[in-house]
């Protein structure tokens, strides 16, 4: 990763940029008083951008509890996919999620989306299961899939 790209926190004032990647990147975005809720009322919450150029081009969060890193969402505008960035993300967020204590990271992930499974997989992730129905838009099953830190 370049000086071009750069990680920070997430913060209140990113909540319009980061609504333009969730609604490019999916069929169910969360809303504004989603994100601003998991900033400032979720203890458990933790939210970083990827900024280049000063314009968020993708974020990622997860939750924190005990041990355990739970991934919440991670999303790459379109337009900036398929440059690793997705790595470098995921990378961020692992190795925060281990500064933080948690010996565990899990996420959902639709069983149709082969991309993201692929990136999880070469950062150590294995199938743990299926959540059958999880996406309310079309009731696919999630695929939830684990990793040790």
């Amino acid at each position: 990763m370049t000086d071009l790209y750069h990680f920070r926190f997430m913060r209140e004032e990113d909540i319009d940029q980061v609504l333009e990647v969730e609604h490019a990147s999916f069929t169910l975005p969360w809303s504004r008083e989603a994100f601003y809720n998991e900033l400032h009322n979720n203890k458990f919450a933790v939210y970083i951008v990827l900024e280049h150029e000063e314009r968020i081009i993708g974020y990622c969060g997860m939750w924190m509890v005990i041990d355990e890193a739970h991934v919440t969402n991670v999303a790459i505008l379109p337009e900036y996919r398929g440059r690793k960035l997705g790595d470098a993300m995921m990378n961020r967020l692992m190795s925060l999620a281990r500064e933080m204590g948690a010996k565990s990271m899990t996420l959902e992930v639709r069983v149709s989306n082969v991309i993201a499974q692929s990136l999880y997989r070469k950062m150590g992730f294995q199938n743990g299961g299926i959540r059958k129905n999880y996406y309310s838009d079309n009731l696919e099953d999630a695929l939830v899939m684990w990793v040790n830190l």
